[in-house]
C-alpha cells in the first residue's frame, strides 16, 4: 500500500511538470503568434496561481520556482526576476489558500486577476524606470489588456489545476478544503 502511494505521488509530481511545460510551450511558441493589439498573454502565472490555490504553499512555491525559471528563459527580462516573483506568488497564494481562501472557481479567478496585474507591472517596470516619452496611460492600458487577454486562458486552465489538486488530495495524509 505504501509503495502504491509513493508511485501515485511521483506520478502527481510528473503531471505538474507536464502541465507547466505544456503551459510554457503555449506561452512561448503559440501565443506570440496570436497577438491581439500587440499583446501576448501571460499563461504561467495563471497555472502557478491555480496550483498554489488548490495545493498549498509548498507545492505552489516549488511550481512557482520552476515556472519562474521558464518565464525568465522566454522573456527578455533581467535574469531571475520572474523566478523570484512566481516563487513568491506560489508561496503567498498557497498560504492564503491554507488559511483564509476557499478553493473555488471565483477565488481562483480573482486570484489570477490579481497575480496577472502584479506580473504585468513587474514586466513594465523597466519601461517605467527608464525615462522615456511613453505616457503612463498607455502603459496602464497595456497592463489592462494583457490581464484581460490572460484571464481568458484562466478558464480552461482551471479544470486542469483543479483535477491535479484533487489528485494530490487523494494521496495526501491531511485533507485540504475544496
Amino acid at each position: 500500500m505504501k509503495r502504491k502511494k509513493r508511485l501515485t505521488f511521483i506520478v502527481t509530481i510528473l503531471l505538474h511538470a507536464v502541465l507547466l511545460i505544456t503551459v510554457y510551450m503555449f506561452q512561448g511558441a503559440i501565443f506570440p503568434h496570436l497577438r491581439i493589439g500587440g499583446i501576448v498573454p501571460l499563461f504561467l502565472p495563471v497555472a502557478v496561481t491555480g496550483i498554489a490555490l488548490y495545493e498549498g504553499s509548498g507545492t505552489g512555491g516549488i511550481c512557482g520556482l520552476f515556472a519562474g525559471m521558464l518565464c525568465d528563459v522566454s522573456f527578455n527580462q533581467p535574469v531571475g526576476v520572474f523566478t523570484v516573483v512566481l516563487t513568491a506568488v506560489g508561496i503567498c497564494v498557497g498560504i492564503l489558500s491554507d488559511t483564509i481562501l476557499l478553493s473555488g472557481f471565483i477565488t481562483y479567478y480573482i486570484s489570477c486577476a490579481a497575480v496577472l496585474v502584479f506580473c504585468a507591472f513587474v514586466q513594465m517596470t523597466p519601461i517605467v524606470a527608464i525615462p522615456n516619452d511613453i505616457p503612463i496611460s498607455s502603459i496602464l492600458g497595456t497592463i489592462a489588456a494583457q490581464t484581460l487577454y490572460s484571464l481568458i486562458l484562466a478558464f480552461p486552465t482551471w479544470f486542469f489545476v483543479r483535477a491535479l489538486g484533487k489528485r494530490a488530495d487523494s494521496i495526501s495524509p491531511q485533507g485540504r478544503k475544496v
